[in-house]
């Protein structure tokens, strides 16, 4: 892949594809193909082999997905399996019919078993039941990642997968009922203190342990894998560190400046105990993370007031 390949990135208003996006334009990528979801509905089997014929792109990062936290997973479990699976069949499949020269697919930490041993080795995929609360996306995600292997092994693509653990940073979702953890509470802290408010509650025990990566640092590691990484094998990609939900809350509400108190819902879902990355793999690869957490969330603070004001 170099500076004047034609690169598809599938997604790039989100989180991740943004954050792709940032890093290929400071690297010096200049023929980026991007579409908004308006213009090109990546769950329409016609128009997406339409924009294949016409921008026969060389290079796709496959960031498109429909995400959400608990509560969303929870909620539209039809359409998390139903529209990732289609995303993700019509993106791969085009992509074969169209010579690709490589693919990167991106999946999620969620993938693994519920009970699975941490840190979570790359090998543990499909070695037990997974987390009920968000099975069909973790579903979808994994029938992507053993697409882009059987496209490799049957045609011979270069198709390779990457699975990030829990993301934030710029361009985040924080919607009250659809966002993840970090950014919801990022959101609920903000409010509680404009609000003058005496408490915050947070659903579940704060007992669960969650791994936390800056979106940028994502994009990074992304672009290294892009140019030097084509084995079969996806790759995890996060810190290797992780933190009780009660103690990113605490560091949250730091930030923020929120000076009441924390009251934890012990009736809501806690979710998978723990989900910590096993990042042997990527660091044997020359990758490290750089964003620190307090810093990263400092940035997405920062990212969060100026979307309040926009």
């Amino acid at each position: 892949m170099n500076t004047n390949s034609k690169i598809y990135i599938a997604g790039h208003r989100g989180m991740v594809g943004s954050a792709i996006k940032r890093s290929l334009e400071a690297n010096g990528y200049k023929n980026l193909v991007c579409y908004t979801s308006a213009e090109l509905d990546l769950r329409d089997t016609k128009a997406v082999a339409n924009f294949f014929d016409k921008e026969q792109p060389e290079y796709v990062f496959l960031a498109a997905a429909k995400v959400g936290g608990i509560i969303a997973n929870q909620t539209y479990r039809a359409q998390f399996l139903y529209e990732n699976l289609q995303i993700q069949n019509h993106v791969i499949h085009n992509s074969y019919l169209h010579g690709v020269k490589k693919l990167m697919f991106f999946g999620s930490s969620c993938i693994y078993p519920k009970l699975a041993p941490q840190p979570l080795k790359e090998e543990y995929l499909l070695t037990g039941l997974l987390e009920p609360t968000n099975e069909p996306y973790a579903i979808a995600k994994i029938a992507g990642i053993k697409m882009c292997e059987a496209y490799r092994s049957q045609y011979g693509c270069n198709f390779i997968s990457v699975m990030p653990t829990n993301l934030y940073g710029l361009n985040d979702n924080y919607d009250p009922v659809n966002s993840h953890v970090l950014p919801a509470l990022i959101r609920k802290f903000h409010e509680a203190k404009l609000a003058k408010a005496k408490e915050v509650i947070i659903w579940g025990s704060g007992t669960p342990k969650r791994e936390f990566l800056f979106a940028d640092d994502l994009a990074d590691a992304a672009l290294k894998l892009m140019q030097d990484y084509n084995d079969p094998q996806f790759v995890n990609i996060g810190t290797g560190q992780d933190l009780s939900i009660k103690n990113l809350a605490e560091l949250i509400k730091t930030i923020i400046g929120f000076e009441g108190e924390l009251r934890f819902d012990i009736s809501k879902p806690d979710g998978t105990p723990r989900k910590l990355m096993d990042v042997s793999l990527l660091q044997s690869l020359g990758w490290t993370y750089k964003t620190e957490l307090e810093d990263g969330i400092r940035i997405a603070y920062q990212d969060f007031l100026g979307l309040k004001t926009k």
